[in-house]
């Protein structure tokens, strides 16, 4: 296959650009240093762009590879065709290549191979020719043999159907037929297996919907109600269309004695071998779809997620709630050094209360705490009410947030967290984690398995490699856009980089604890294992504020230093000020100048001109500071607070497939349906919420024996 051309038409690119990103990809190069580094090769697609290529080029390679071992397994069946073979050549997807296989593949004892064996073959293939005057039923009295079972001419009739409802079955254009008619015409059918038992999955207990109209979330969620017991699912077809097709397929209208055969043999086929096997497929493919999209929008999610903006600047208390085994506290200065640590019961006896306040307030007062940040976990809301009220005491202003404290324990609990803070509790470093993942979410979050952040849907549901995979390439993705400062990152965040493995992440900081922090990206070259191909990948997603060179404090790669210097100079910078790095007025010297003429001058594309342009005039640029601030709390609600009609303000936390939940200050989240967004139609709440945008709302309805806020954001 020549997969430049079908690639370029896949994703509307130009043929050209296509074969540079596969021959990039195939040279070793990462997919962050592809997107950032080469765009004149492909036209400036994102790194998420490129990783979609990436996937589709795999599966192209794939599919090829198990033509040629298809090929290879009829032909040494001696049963290669040079129609086979064009058919195999024409197919576009791996199903088409099995149905072809299909009939060639080795088979477990069935009906037909019985049949077969009992030598009623030849019967069989008389019938089908169909031919005119021939009596099937005299000539079946020539198959019976009472040693080889077939006592009779009927038994010889029914051995014969066996092997052309086989047969039938075995056909890769039927198939095809059947399939597409089952995908438009076919109803995804779900009922109760227990009419009397109550569960979630009530909505579901007598429910149907089109096949190709079903949506994602509705296909997983059935999927679960099934694999918990509460349903039954099926596809429901009506089976005059798809048996029209096989009789079609098969009777001639020679001979009516031959076609009465073959139409009992094909709906044979098709109950019982057919349509089962078809719906097995189209269920797989469904829940493969509902999975990639739900992948899709946990993806988008964990984004929005790991580039919130940092808390600069602060120095925050994290409490991570509990009920018996009290609060753990732990208090972080601005680069997440641990000061202080503590355990409070803020649930407690009411003595226990005021001690705990005088706790809090003691080390609010002790460290200048700016935050507290808490986990949303059991006893959040208590332990959150009792902060807000603390607050109200302390010597200086103290907001507080509440943050997703998903895989807090899983990190405190893991070799990394041992590492880092050996001298404490394990139930202390969750508190550590909740702290810092407010002041930096993507330097934290990178130390927990993407999945386990829990901001998607169906998760535990989803194929896990196929997830972990997607969500990987999403945080690195992430940390490359944002850069690693080297001599601060830890191991789980430098492992993120373009170009790094574990073995030259431990390097690197063996490196700095033996020879203190690095000066210069040059010196990344000293480091033991790390090459010329692993630097030039990493090198311009890591920076040095160490660094005497000002370049290195920004995402102008190594390679292109020199070309930087030239700018400075053509764009009449003095060495004073380039010593300075105050080059805030260059995007206005370019423009002066002409970038056209000044990227023909420096031999560069456009597009590498803008990005040296853009990094110069805002060195140490960090692109989460364009997005929405986290929304700080003073005070808290309570459920029974709510009323109808009510407006307030909340943070996204969660997008899914049927809306958004979101935090207004009580302890449970609102759910804004899809309908409820906004005035025009959307297909997905994705096209207009993102993970941590900060939106007005109102109160539709609140259920407080159920615990649910229904929220509007329309009229609001």
């Amino acid at each position: 296959m020549e997969y430049s051309v079908t690639l370029s038409q896949l994703f509307n690119i130009k043929e050209e650009y296509a074969q540079n990103i596969i021959t990039l990809l195939d040279e070793g190069n990462t997919i962050p240093f592809i997107a950032r580094y080469r765009k004149e090769m492909h036209g400036s697609m994102d790194d998420q762009l490129i990783r979609a290529f990436s996937e589709k080029l795999d599966y192209l390679r794939g599919l090829d590879k198990r033509r040629e071992e298809i090929r290879e397994l009829i032909k040494g069946q001696e049963k290669l065709t040079d129609e086979i073979s064009l058919s195999l050549d024409k197919a576009q997807t791996l199903s088409e290549l099995e149905d072809i296989y299909r009939p060639f593949r080795p088979k477990r004892k069935t009906r037909a191979s019985i049949a077969k064996e009992r030598g009623l073959e030849p019967l069989a293939l008389e019938i089908m020719k169909q031919e005119k005057g021939f009596d099937p039923m005299k000539s079946a009295e020539q198959f019976v043999d009472a040693e080889k079972e077939v006592p009779t001419a009927q038994d010889a009739i029914s051995g014969a159907m066996d092997i052309i409802a086989e047969s039938i079955s075995d056909n890769a254009e039927i198939r095809k037929k059947l399939r597409a008619i089952m995908h438009i015409s076919g109803l995804l059918k779900s009922v109760a297996a227990d009419a009397q038992q109550d569960s979630v999955y009530t909505n579901y207990y007598d429910y149907s919907e089109s096949v190709r109209k079903i949506a994602g979330h509705r296909i997983l969620a059935v999927n679960r109600g099934e694999k918990e017991g509460f349903l039954k699912v099926s596809i429901v077809l009506d089976p005059e269309q798809p048996l029209n097709v096989i009789n079609r397929a098969l009777d001639r209208g020679t001979n009516p004695l031959c076609s009465d055969i073959l139409r009992a043999a094909g709906e044979d086929a098709y109950t019982r071998l057919i349509f089962p096997s078809i719906e097995r497929e189209i269920r797989a493919e469904l829940t493969e779809n509902a999975s990639e999209n739900a992948m899709k929008v946990f993806a988008t999610n964990l984004k929005q997620l790991l580039m919130q903006p940092p808390v600069k600047g602060k120095t925050v208390l994290g409490l991570d709630p509990g009920y018996r085994t009290g609060c753990k506290v732990a208090v972080v200065d601005d680069t997440g050094k641990v000061l202080d640590t503590a355990v409070i019961y803020p649930t407690h006896s009411e003595q226990k209360v005021a001690q705990s306040k005088r706790k809090l307030l003691e080390l609010i007062k002790k460290h200048h705490v700016d935050i507290i940040s808490i986990g949303n976990g059991t006893a959040s809301k208590e332990t959150e009410m009792f902060a807000a009220d603390a607050i109200k005491e302390a010597d200086h202003t103290v907001y507080y947030m509440v943050v997703s404290e998903a895989g807090a324990s899983v990190y405190s609990a893991s070799k990394l967290a041992a590492t880092e803070l050996p001298e404490l509790d394990l139930t202390l470093r969750s508190a550590v984690s909740i702290a810092r993942r407010l002041q930096d979410p993507l330097a934290e979050l990178v130390k927990i398995e993407p999945k386990a952040i829990g901001v998607g849907q169906y998760q535990h549901d989803m194929p896990q490699k196929r997830l972990s995979e997607t969500l990987d390439g999403v945080v690195e993705d992430c940390v490359n856009s944002v850069g690693a400062d080297l001599n601060t990152a830890s191991p789980a965040l430098l492992l993120r980089v373009s170009g790094l493995n574990a073995t030259v992440c431990k390097n690197i900081v063996a490196y700095r604890e033996e020879n203190g922090a690095f000066n210069s990206r040059a010196e990344l070259k000293k480091v033991p294992k790390l090459g010329p191909k692993a630097f030039e990948q990493c090198a311009g997603f890591l920076r040095v504020p160490e660094s005497r060179n000002p370049l290195d404090h920004t995402g102008v790669h190594p390679e292109s230093y020199a070309t930087a210097k030239e700018l400075l100079k053509l764009a009449d910078y003095t060495e004073k000020e380039i010593k300075a790095s105050k080059f805030s007025d260059l995007p206005a010297r370019v423009k002066q100048l002409g970038t056209k003429s000044l990227s023909e001058k420096l031999g560069i594309g456009l597009p590498t001109l803008n990005d040296i342009v853009k990094e110069l005039s805002k060195p140490g640029r960090d692109p989460r500071d364009e997005m929405p601030k986290p929304m700080l709390r003073s005070d808290v609600l309570d459920i029974n607070d709510l009323k109808e009609g009510m407006e307030l303000t909340g943070t996204v936390r969660n997008v899914i497939d049927f809306g958004a939940f979101i935090d207004i200050g009580v302890h449970q989240d609102g759910l804004v349906h899809i309908s409820q967004i906004c005035d025009r139609f959307i297909k997905h709440p994705s096209e207009v919420l993102k993970v941590g945008d900060i939106v007005k709302v109102k109160i539709l309805s609140v259920d407080v024996k159920k615990n649910r806020i229904s929220l509007t954001m329309r009229g609001v």
